[in-house]
């Protein structure tokens, strides 16, 4: 088991068709299978033990990806925005490696003992050209244990771990979520997340499974996903929340009809303020909309709010049901997700506790580290619970918990209270310090273009649907919240900002 089988029957059932880039110029999977051979012979010449990419997304990326499967080597795609001793640490766990660098990184890992580096450029030329006096790239490993993808965390506590995701999380994932050239050949699939995301490494495979062409983003740009979308006739996409709230927000400003051939737009990596799904929805009417919830330890996806789920939500009276926009949907029915207590025992339905998962694409293992799997079962950090449907409900990072006065408060509870406000386009609940409770709860909101609240008339929001204890003591207005690249909300950020604003 092996990704490299993936794009095997890709090729060979559908070789001509396109599989990355624009339609007129792009790279079929025939091409893309014999490149991803060739770059395996040259990953194989230089004795590397891991296949290091430093560089934003282009056509590079899906051949090195399986090239690197090919040669059995790792691939562990790094953070191009960390500073360069951050980067030459990370460097220095892979070597001896290969780097495929885009041109304004290379310089941040060169100074790195035993890593050989290349340039995008040599990179995608010696994928066209076999090795001369080589024997060929061989025959793949076969070994479902082997690692296939490393992806390093955040770091944003300590040193960055590597998640591992070895073969047969993904070929497991791959084979329970995508049918095989299930796509049509017209269908087009734009990617803007970047290569160290694994949503970016999931896209990869599920679009070449289904033979779906790929169109890659190197830079997220709102009017340049719009311009590329219709000029590309584009019908599935991913997103993260801040993206597609910057879509909605160019659409209507640019005065657009929507994107016609956009028939599936997929959206998850953060919390989705209701607004603006709300808003989507109705700028693209013709789209089914899917907010995918995973983690980089479970390869990607493991529940689902599907287009029907949407539709139902959007157009119920039921509260219950209109609540629903704002979860992450089922489980998929390849995996197993419970809700656990501090002990580690399941609690019922409507209960807050952690979010625990089990399947055959959950890895929770880094490398280095001894697995982090109880019986099968990944405890993810994330806060979460089930409605009486069975549609899950992500309230934040269990570490993010505020504990005001030993009494535990979900901040996702009073962020889904708040952003239900008119005048509300997004909000962020924290815990300070607090001399008396240990923390108080603060409270960051944006308020939509033209609206405007004041202080008490949120508090008293809150107050009223909550119970009291979970108001906020301090509530401050922002023009937008700090989130990463990726769509997570950088709380560290405004903890440290509230505190500094309050000595």
């Amino acid at each position: 088991m092996n990704v490299m089988m993936l794009l095997e029957m890709a090729a060979g059932a559908m070789g001509d068709r396109v599989a990355i880039g624009r339609m007129a110029d792009g790279i079929t999977y025939q091409q893309l299978f014999d490149r991803a051979g060739a770059g395996a012979q040259w990953i194989r010449e230089t004795g590397a033990e891991h296949t290091v990419m430093l560089d934003t997304t282009s056509e590079a990326l899906p051949i090195a990806v399986f090239a690197a499967a090919w040669a059995n080597t790792p691939f562990a795609p790094l953070n191009y925005r960390l500073t360069a001793s951050e980067i030459e640490a990370l460097g220095e766990r892979l070597a001896p490696a290969v780097a495929i660098c885009g041109d304004d990184y290379a310089s941040l890992i060169d100074p790195v003992t035993d890593i050989e580096t290349t340039s995008r450029a040599e990179w995608l030329s010696s994928s066209t050209t076999p090795v001369a006096g080589s024997e060929g790239p061989g025959e793949w490993a076969s070994d479902p244990e082997d690692i296939a993808i490393l992806l390093f965390t955040s770091g944003t506590t300590g040193q960055p771990k590597a998640a591992v995701l070895r073969h047969q999380h993904f070929v497991s994932y791959i084979i329970g979520s995508v049918e095989f050239m299930g796509a049509g050949e017209d269908e087009a699939a734009l990617v803007s997340v970047p290569p160290y995301h694994v949503a970016s490494m999931a896209s990869i495979f599920s679009s070449v499974y289904a033979g779906r062409r790929v169109i890659q983003m190197p830079n997220f740009d709102a009017d340049e996903w719009i311009d590329i979308a219709r000029e590309e006739n584009v019908t599935h996409a991913m997103v993260v929340p801040t993206m597609l709230a910057r879509i909605v927000e160019r659409l209507t400003e640019r005065n657009i009809d929507g994107i016609p051939s956009l028939r599936a737009l997929s959206y998850g990596g953060g919390k989705m303020p209701l607004p603006v799904i709300e808003r989507a929805l109705a700028l693209l009417p013709n789209a089914n909309f899917v907010n995918a919830y995973g983690l980089t330890e479970t390869s990607s996806t493991i529940a689902l709010l599907g287009p029907d789920d949407h539709r139902e939500a959007l157009g119920s009276d039921d509260p219950a049901i209109r609540r629903r926009l704002s979860s992450v949907g089922q489980p998929l029915p390849t995996v197993e997700v419970e809700i656990r207590d501090i002990e580690g025992k399941p609690v019922p339905a409507g209960t807050s506790g952690e979010i625990w998962v089990r399947g055959e694409q959950v890895s929770g293992e880094y490398l280095g580290m001894d697995s982090k799997l109880v019986d099968g079962w990944f405890p993810t950090r994330d806060g979460g619970s089930f409605d009486d449907g069975g549609f899950l409900y992500v309230e934040g990072r269990i570490d993010d918990i505020i504990v005001r006065g030993g009494e535990n408060i979900s901040p996702g509870e009073i962020e889904s209270v708040l952003i239900s406000h008119p005048a509300i386009d997004n909000a962020a609940a924290i815990g300070v310090p607090d001399e008396q409770w240990g923390e108080s709860v603060a409270a960051v909101v944006v308020c939509g273009k033209g609206q405007s609240a004041t202080v008490d008339e949120l508090a008293d929001w809150v107050k009223e649907r909550l119970r009291s204890s979970r108001t906020p003591d301090r509530i401050e207005f922002r023009d937008e919240l700090p989130f990463n690249e990726t769509g997570k909300l950088l709380r560290r950020v405004l903890r440290e900002e509230l505190a500094a604003s309050s000595d």
